[in-house]
């Protein structure tokens, strides 16, 4: 009856866990946004993620002065205990590892970003709402208006 009753404990202690993991990466997936300040100056993100049990991928989109970058993200893995991604950055010559950890409470990520042995971030990157994914998708109409007027320019 004790290893009857061993085996009910550990089957529940399982699908705990499994589906703790489960939910978790359901929660994880979608667009997220946030930025922070570093020693390069401001930086802004953007990560898709996508779920498969406990693996995750996507894309990281990095915005700063320099430029902009895509980049796939790398051993990504969804736990009970958060999320754990790299984003691989290649800089000049140099092949940089950004490690991110990250906890998910509701539609917010508490990400704390290691930068090769140059620097360490913390910041939370926001879910983006369907509603302010459309709205990118379709920017706004820009009228232009003629100088010491508050009229539209008439259109050519």
């Amino acid at each position: 009856m004790k290893a009857f009753t061993k085996s009910i404990v550990l089957v529940a202690l399982t699908l705990t866990l499994t589906g703790s993991a489960w939910s978790a990466g359901t929660t994880v997936a979608g667009k997220w946004k946030g930025q922070f300040d570093s020693q390069i100056g401001l930086q802004r993100y953007s990560y898709e993620f996508k779920v498969d049990g406990t693996n995750l991928t996507g894309t990281a989109t990095g915005e700063r002065e320099m430029g902009t970058n895509t980049m796939a993200i790398t051993e990504g893995r969804v736990s009970t205990n958060g999320i754990f991604f790299v984003e691989p950055l290649k800089f000049d010559d140099n092949d940089i590892r950004i490690e991110y950890t990250g906890k998910v409470s509701g539609d917010e990520i508490k990400f704390h970003r290691k930068v090769g042995d140059f620097g360490e971030e913390d910041f939370v990157a926001k879910r983006v709402t369907e509603a302010e994914s459309t709205v990118e998708a379709k920017p706004a109409a820009k009228s232009e208006t003629k100088l010491g007027t508050n009229s539209p320019a008439a259109k050519p």
